[in-house]
């Protein structure tokens, strides 16, 4: 099976937003054997906060149909969190004990990635020149942490399959089908990828049969 696939054990869905809501978690656990403060660095709150209310604004753009516009914010909220990434990372370097963000806080950094990776394929394809590469790296984005969302897994064998790789989009599309079987959507890529398959298959034989005479 193709590695792609093993990496990601996929799930997909239409040109719609959102993943489903975050379930809150308390922030009493220990990282790095230490225990994390109870208390949030206000200037770190402060920048996860800026990244959520810019996903924000890029829903509502997205729900008015300014695909662009929402494309621009989801990327401005996807950049100030790794700049939050970014920021502890540096403080290790330095020899500090990096930013420790609580428990709620990651769960916090971590959906906003997930929505807007997810938010940022849906506008992508309303474009009216799609770049499937883009939607395929962001889909394979939210599969990385959400292996059993739909709408990521359908997306990214539409992806495979206008990039010409019809192997892994059967892989995705039927993944996506196992988990809404009657969904006409997927369904009819599976059959558009099945004939693209069976149409190599052909020529394939055909160039066979003609070199050997």
């Amino acid at each position: 099976m193709h590695r792609t696939y093993i990496q990601r054990e996929k799930a997909l869905g239409y040109p719609q937003h959102g993943p489903p809501p975050v379930r809150a978690m308390g922030d009493q656990s220990s990282v790095g054997g230490g225990r994390v403060p109870a208390n949030p660095e206000p200037e770190m709150e402060a920048r996860i906060q800026k990244a959520v209310e810019f996903k924000t604004e890029g829903n509502r753009c997205y729900k008015d149909k300014k695909f662009r516009d929402a494309i621009g914010k989801y990327h401005r909220a996807l950049l100030v969190l790794k700049g939050v990434h970014e920021d502890g990372e540096e403080r290790k370097a330095n020899g500090g004990a990096g930013t420790r963000l609580t428990e709620a806080q990651k769960v916090r950094v971590e959906a906003t990635e997930i929505e807007c990776y997810d938010s940022l394929t849906a506008c992508l394809l309303q474009s009216e020149l799609v770049n499937y590469e883009r939607v395929k790296e962001y889909c394979l984005k939210v599969l990385e942490k959400q292996n059993s969302n739909f709408k990521a897994t359908y997306r990214a064998g539409i992806a495979f399959y206008h990039l010409g790789d019809y192997g892994n989009a059967l892989l995705y599309l039927k993944e996506a089908r196992s988990r809404e079987p009657t969904d006409t959507n997927v369904l009819r890529y599976i059959q558009l990828t099945e004939m693209k398959v069976q149409r190599s298959s052909q020529r394939d034989r055909k160039g066979f049969k003609e070199v050997i005479g």
